[in-house]
């Protein structure tokens, strides 16, 4: 009998195929394992040039900043306002990437002997960009030059307001742009009109982190630049590694060197703050960092100063240099991820039993909620997970408490979708949208929910297409619980970091059993931990978010098929192999075939 479960919508398994003629020739043209070789064809890697500079990734790699347009002209304005003395303020944005971004252009001003100022809006008050008040407050508080860092490219009416009052602007973005380019003096985002800067990909730490770099080497009048702006430099590839992980980018070309390398500078040399953030996210014993580290487990602590209102606690905390400030910048900011965590539970239980009650989350198109009491700075985790479960587009919209002020909406796509094209159909309706394909934020007039959830719903029913609205894990292969080793897992690991773009080897096996019953674990008991067996070979696997699957999975010994990222568990420096489970099957079914749908009967 098929056995029903109530998680999320049922997913499609895909398994990559592969040409073996070209597998078995990059094998050999590569000097790499058939198995790294199958992965690599997968993505699309077959050249051995290709293959070099996608493994070996390394400083060397990364473009000259002067080929990023705009970039040049930025750094010569910067240096000829700090040779004047003229007042030079960084504006920011309240999440990681934004602070990440921030603390670079501080750090850079610093090692040149400029006394950094910056400006982070309110997230709540203000919202995301430029805003014009504030603008005209920075001039009157002697603001000469602003240079903004993860904003900006959309301030069409702020940038024509800087220019009223005589404020220098340089803008520095990745954003998607408005109907036309702000008149800012200089302009800088690797995908510029007109530009022909071949990766356009990076985030706003990844564009910060190149004018730091041609800021350095034109202050030096030379390629290499002094110890001092050299230490700036590493200290900072850190921190754009932070911001392009959470900022959720492809981690290809530049941007796995960014990660690939930052990581290691993260932890020797990202300072006071990043050190004590570390130890208290419990990555500070760990051999070394991964990319899921930074987006799971350090980036949150930043994010949630910024989701609570006290961005300017993470950015203090990953500029300053004094140990004692860093350790309670660094200790008030896990507090503060602690309240996100409770925050974020009660608005998922509010919003998921909302979905329920009023909607049909398994066969609507998208997924429009709103609620009194939700807090802003949060609703965009839910979103994420609300659209992941039921596979499906979701806004999140925090209605103020006494509905006198507009609604805050966070919206959260799902792979392939481009929810911000179908926000830009709806804009009449709204007070101000902006983000990417993937991710967007929005301001509504409480009034006007219901019609743009009308006009949402039939965007995004025009716009999908069909194979787009069928949940689907994309597997790179079949294996068995024996060839899931510390060695077989150090194969896969040469392809990290891993993330958007390049995620980590998915997997698939068939007839394993449970050699025990399954239990729950960690906060809120969540999570599922179980022991899994194949022909006498027994694994730990983890499921994070699977206890609900506990009360459906078959009993132990009897046997049932599963989806899954082997990884390489690190525990007081023992280092074990383990699967962490993405979905699992009945036994006898083909693994392309869709599972039962959830009010099947067993």
């Amino acid at each position: 009998m098929l056995l029903a479960r109530e998680a999320t919508v049922p997913k499609r398994w895909n398994i990559a195929p592969h040409d073996p003629t070209t597998v078995a020739s990059l094998e050999k043209s590569a000097g790499i394992s058939p198995i790294l070789a199958r992965l690599l064809a997968a993505r699309g890697v077959t050249d051995p040039k290709q293959v070099r500079g996608f493994l070996d990734a390394s400083m060397a790699n990364l473009r000259e900043p002067e080929e990023l347009f705009g970039i040049a002209e930025a750094a010569d304005s910067i240096l000829a306002a700090a040779k004047a003395g003229r007042k030079i303020v960084i504006y920011g944005d309240y999440d990681a990437d934004g602070m990440s971004s921030t603390a670079i252009l501080c750090h850079c001003l610093k090692a040149i002997h400029v006394e950094p100022h910056w400006y982070v809006p309110d997230r709540f008050d203000e919202g995301y960009g430029l805003n014009s008040d504030a603008l005209r407050r920075l001039k009157q508080d002697g603001a000469k030059l602003v240079v903004t860092v993860d904003c900006g490219i959309a301030s069409v009416a702020e940038a024509d307001v800087a220019r009223e009052i005589g404020l220098e602007l340089i803008i520095t973005d990745h954003h998607n742009f408005a109907d036309r380019l702000p008149a800012a003096d200089v302009l800088v985002h690797p995908r510029l009109p007109g530009s022909e800067y071949p990766f356009g990909d990076l985030c706003g730490a990844g564009v910060a982190f190149k004018l730091a770099w041609a800021i350095a080497t034109r202050s030096c009048g030379a390629k290499q630049v002094t110890p001092r702006l050299r230490e700036m430099l590493l200290q900072c590839v850190g921190l754009a590694a932070v911001g392009t992980v959470a900022d959720v980018v492809p981690l290809l070309d530049e941007n796995r060197v960014y990660v690939k390398y930052g990581l290691k500078c993260l932890r020797e040399k990202g300072g006071p703050g990043v050190s004590r953030l570390l130890e208290l996210a419990k990555l500070s014993q760990k051999s070394s960092l991964d990319s899921e580290d930074i987006a799971f487990r350090f980036a949150p602590r930043l994010n949630a100063a910024g989701r609570l209102g006290q961005a300017g606690c993470g950015i203090e905390l990953l500029t300053t240099s004094d140990k004692d400030r860093a350790t309670t910048l660094a200790n008030y900011l896990h507090e503060l991820n602690g309240q996100r965590t409770t925050e974020e539970r009660s608005i998922q239980l509010s919003a998921t039993k909302q979905a329920k009650e009023k909607f049909h989350p398994e066969t609507d198109p998208a997924l429009v909620l709103a609620g009194r009491g939700w807090h802003a700075g949060v609703i965009g985790i839910v979103a994420g997970r609300l659209a992941e479960r039921w596979h499906r587009p979701v806004v999140m919209l925090a209605r103020d408490e006494l509905l006198a002020k507009p609604a805050i909406g966070s919206v959260r796509s799902v792979p392939g979708f481009d929810v911000h094209a179908a926000l830009q159909a709806c804009r009449e309706l709204l007070l101000t949208c902006g983000g990417h394909a993937a991710a967007a934020g929005l301001r509504i007039e409480d009034g006007k929910i219901d019609a743009f959830r009308e006009a949402f719903l039939a965007e995004v029913t025009k716009r999908m297409p069909n194979e787009l609205r069928q949940a689907q894990i994309q597997l790179d292969g079949e294996t068995t619980l024996a060839g899931v080793t510390l060695q077989s897992i150090g194969e896969l690991e040469r392809l990290a970091p891993f993330g958007q773009g390049n995620k980590r080897p998915y997997l698939c096996a068939s007839g394993v059993a449970c050699a025990e019953p399954p239990r729950t674990m960690g906060n809120g008991d969540k999570h599922m931990s179980v022991k899994l067996v194949q022909n006498g070979v027994q694994i730990r696997a983890v499921a994070f978010g699977g206890a609900e699957w506990i009360p459906h999975l078959p009993p132990p010994g009897e046997p049932f098929n599963i989806a899954f990222k082997p990884k390489i568990n690190e525990f007081r420096g023992r280092r074990t192999a383990e699967i962490e489970l993405l979905d699992w099957r009945p036994n006898g079914i083909d693994v392309s075939v869709d599972l039962p749908t959830a009010d099947a009967t067993p």
